[in-house]
């Protein structure tokens, strides 16, 4: 009588919502997309992207597949695309990339690394898959791989 109907989840859709006056704690893991108003403690694992708004601060480290960081972050950032630091946002920890932008106001102190291609996740075992391989960006694309701190 009934039929069971798999949705299926679309990364670019805003999935979850940590409202402004809403703290967690705990590891938060996703397919689609998550905006952060609030606060969060623990990591967040995320095949969409995340976007933390300017009243947005997180202690955490975050993997996804784009970033958008209008808040405040303590902790390193992993995306497999793009991440954007807006001219109200803060970042204190190390980046991996494939792209990266900080706009004039906007705050980083830590490292940067810039890869070509980046799994969503870091994986545990590399091994011989090179399909799979973390490709430094200077290896011909040109890009930046070294410390920053933006004053």
């Amino acid at each position: 009588m009934f039929k069971s109907k798999r949705l299926s989840i679309n990364p670019t859709m805003t999935d979850t919502l940590v409202g402004e006056r809403t703290s967690f704690e705990g590891r938060i893991r996703s397919e689609a997309s998550i905006r952060v108003e609030g606060r969060i403690t623990g990591d967040i694992e995320c095949l969409g992207d995340v976007i933390i708004g300017e009243h947005g601060s997180v202690e955490s480290n975050i993997s996804a597949g784009n970033i958008v960081l209008a808040g405040n972050v303590q902790g390193n950032l992993v995306t497999k695309g793009h991440l954007t630091i807006t001219s109200t946002g803060s970042l204190q920890g190390n980046i991996n990339a494939a792209s990266f932008i900080i706009e004039e106001g906007g705050l980083f102190q830590g490292n940067s690394q810039m890869e070509t291609k980046l799994p969503a996740h870091a994986p545990q075992d590399q091994g011989d898959d090179s399909e799979n391989e973390y490709k430094p960006a200077s290896a011909g694309k040109g890009g930046f791989d070294g410390n920053t701190v933006a004053i």
